[in-house]
């Protein structure tokens, strides 16, 4: 076992064509995009569809670095970039306008910037570049653009934030997704701004948020309520840490054309923990391009001068002219403006106070320096790109020169107070060694300058990281009283542990390592031998379970039988026997006496927990194994028969069985009376259910299980039904099939559910 800085990071991507030899998003290399239109006015048509504002596409052909693409959609994107007078506007590409599944590399939508705003020509790439450092982030380069063969200019080609990019950086897409992107722009109001203004009606925020999922409303109100309401309990519905890094990103590169100045141009997906996650997006305005608000002192504008020595908590340390309870009510927690602190320290440091922005910088011009000479409908002269790397270019505004702007922040920055007076922390160790799954792990760490410390942990990358108190006083694994060595025992801990420190004082935080929590140290065992079984599979479901997508499709059902947490990284499942390593789980954590379930459908795209392989109801077979190739489980099988499982009885031990299947459930029905004996009048109403269904159960003293169609527990409580109902509050649940478990000592009742 080795202990490893990790990033959480699963590229899950389809192919609809051979890849070409660089990639789509190449930091090192320049894309060639040609654009052929039939239509010869099609700069007219492109014009009068963006004025419609209906977002409608004019259908062409173009290659990408020689790979042809037919029947693709185009139009112009954005707001202050596009312009009926201008050649070059921005464009949104969308590649399976026509021909389902089209996509280059697995993405199937471009969207090219017009370097409006930009004399420097890098600001945009190099934010991202810096932003992907912290949190999940577009990929973003430079791309020639030419129309029928004509070059229009050069582009910056920025990764859309869509399913596949949430896929790809929280192993779901399905959630509630929301861009904040008001449908009027109102230079003097809110916007989306996360205030609770609105009212209590979710349809009041329509004007102020896109919705990008099927739905998702009352989940972005329960996050404003909180926040505006019961900030305490932020951390229920919004991924804090998070949160603070798009707020140290914003405030270190002075990216105000953000949530900062005008409440828009960033993205919030929920994900399967319920939390609220924020995106950064549209950064070609960033190091102090944009400049007309800072919605406190500065909500009229500021200049260069005042970009530079910005005050990082000006909405905590003085006002918010128009409400920023984003920021506002996170920084009112010391602990969080600590943290928040540490974060833009991390940012500075390693990016701006070594200089290695302005190198970046240069290679980045180097390499287009020919394109941006070559590019005769930008908007700035080439000395202008040579200069806006250092020094103010003036055009209609002023636009400060990169270095200009930062070196001057740094100065700035190094003497605020929580960039100063920092804990330090060293000597990181853990007893045993080599943990494995079930073990109590001591971890310890010499820290000076603080008041407290705390270890972060968790057991899967798809869990929330828990906290607990790190001690220095002799009886934690610490050594002596006071001697600066802090500890923390966890009990009983996964094969998996990912754990960061955090310690701070009365002004000051430091992580280790520093970018915590996108980053953390990881601790890694094997699973021993059926440590973790195949419980239970259907290889052909026409209608008993469908998943996220509303897809019937077989299914594997995996169970935990240790008294351990334990995580499926490392794991493989094959119907293979000669390929062991066919299917990568994804990194998720099954609880002792739990259940995660795969859909064998071959359809990776879907999803995380969406294997390679499907499986045939002919006879098959199914491999679980660790990465060293040892077997931790398999089963092999004959004719399967519809809607029927196979499965372990006893569960968990047992020989397989044909069942009716117990999907993420408890296999055993011996406990069951039999079907002419057992009362059997679950009814729910309605159904299919919106916001609330009502459970008509046979029993008084019931248990109400509800699970998801992908296995997930949704509900599970024990009610006293002596009136025959059972009230349950639906209108948080995503659309789709679930299934309503009723059960006392004796009797257990299933029925199916759909949300609609």
């Amino acid at each position: 076992m080795k202990k490893a800085l990790v990033i959480w990071s699963a590229m899950l991507l389809s192919f609809s064509h051979n890849t070409s030899a660089q990639s789509l998003y190449s930091d090192s290399s320049i894309v060639e995009i040609r654009i052929y239109f039939t239509e010869s006015n099609w700069d007219a048509i492109l014009d009068s569809l963006y004025v419609d504002g209906l977002e409608e596409r004019l259908m062409s052909s173009l290659s990408i670095d020689g790979m042809p693409y037919d029947s693709v959609g185009i139009r112009y994107k954005g707001y202050s970039s596009v312009s009926v007078n201008r050649v070059k506007n921005p464009f949104n590409i969308k590649l399976d306008y026509v021909i389902d599944d089209q996509n280059h590399q697995g993405y199937d939508k471009i969207k090219l910037s017009n370097v409006i705003q930009d004399p420097s020509f890098v600001r945009e790439v190099l934010s991202y570049e810096i932003a992907r450092k912290y949190m999940p982030a577009s990929q973003a380069n430079f791309s020639n653009v030419y129309i029928n063969d004509t070059l229009i200019g050069l582009y910056t080609n920025v990764e859309s934030v869509k399913k596949d990019f949430l896929l790809k950086h929280y192993k779901t897409k399905v959630h509630s997704f929301f861009k904040g992107n008001p449908e009027s722009l109102d230079l003097n109001g809110e916007n989306s701004n996360l205030s609770n203004s609105p009212g209590t009606d979710s349809a009041n925020y329509y004007p102020y948020y896109d919705l990008k999922s099927d739905n998702g409303w009352a989940d972005l109100y329960e996050l404003i309520d909180v926040l505006n309401n019961t900030p305490n309990d932020i951390e229920t519905v919004l991924n804090v840490d998070r949160t603070l890094w798009m707020h140290a990103f914003n405030y270190c590169l002075i990216n105000f054309d953000s949530y900062v100045g005008y409440a828009q141009n960033y993205y919030l997906y929920q994900d399967h923990n319920g939390q609220f996650n924020p995106i950064l997006w549209d950064l070609n305005m960033s190091f102090a391009s944009f400049r007309l608000a800072d919605a406190s002192e500065f909500w009229d504008g500021f200049t260069t001068a005042e970009a530079q020595v910005m005050d990082p908590l000006l909405h905590y340390n003085s006002i918010s002219v128009y409400p920023r309870p984003l920021m506002r009510n996170l920084f009112d927690s010391d602990t969080y403006r600590r943290m928040y602190l540490a974060h833009m320290r991390t940012i500075m440091e390693e990016n701006f106070d070594n200089q290695w922005f302005a190198a970046r910088a240069q290679e980045l011009q180097a390499l287009i320096d020919t394109s941006v000479m070559n590019d005769t409908n930008k908007f700035y002269s080439y000395t202008d790109f040579l200069d806006n790397l250092t020094v103010t270019v003036t055009d209609l505004v002023d636009y400060p020169g990169i270095t200009e702007l930062m070196d001057a922040r740094s100065t700035f920055l190094s003497t605020y107070t929580g960039f100063t007076g920092v804990p330090a922390i060293s000597g990181i160790t853990n007893a045993p060694l080599s943990p494995n799954a079930g073990d109590n792990l001591n971890i310890t760490a010499t820290v000076t300058d603080a008041a407290e410390v705390y270890l972060y942990y968790r057991y899967s990358a798809a869990d929330i990281f828990q906290s607990a108190v790190m001690l220095d006083d002799g009886t934690n694994g610490d050594g002596g009283v006071g001697d600066g060595v802090y500890g923390a025992t966890l009990s009983n801990v996964g094969n998996v542990i990912q754990y960061y420190l955090y310690a701070q004082n009365d002004s000051a935080g430091r992580f280790s390592p520093e970018r915590a929590a996108y980053e953390y140290y990881s601790l890694e065992s094997v699973l021993g031998f059926q440590d973790v079984v195949i419980n239970e599979f259907m290889a052909s479901n026409s209608s008993t379970q469908t998943d996220e997508n509303g897809e019937a499709d077989d299914w594997i059902e995996l169970y935990n039988r240790t008294s351990a947490t334990v995580s499926t990284k490392g794991l493989y499942l094959t119907d293979v026997i000669d390929t062991l390593f066919k299917w990568a789980m994804p990194d998720f954590s099954i609880e002792p006496d739990g259940y995660l379930i795969v859909w064998a459908d071959n359809d990776t795209s879907q999803g995380a927990l969406h294997a390679n392989f499907k499986l045939s109801l002919l006879g098959d077979e199914i491999i679980l194994s660790n990465a060293n190739g040892s077997i931790i489980d398999s089963v092999s099988f004959g004719l399967q028969m519809t809607d029927i499982s196979t499965g372990r009885s006893p569960n968990g031990t047992g020989s397989f069985t044909a069942l009716p299947p117990t999907f993420g459930w408890n296999n055993d029905v011996s406990a069951i009376p039999p079907a002419e004996e057992a009362p059997n009048s679950l009814f729910l109403f309605p159904n299919p259910a919106e916001t609330k269904f009502y459970i008509q159960s046979p029993v008084a003293n019931a248990q109400v299980r509800i699970t998801a169609a992908d296995g997930r527990q949704v509900l599970l409580k024990n009610v006293n039904s002596n009136n025959g109902w059972i009230e349950v509050d639906a209108s948080e649940y995503a659309k789709g099939l679930y299934l309503v478990t009723v059960s006392d000592d004796t009797t257990i009742v299933s029925q199916k559910l759909i949300i609609r």
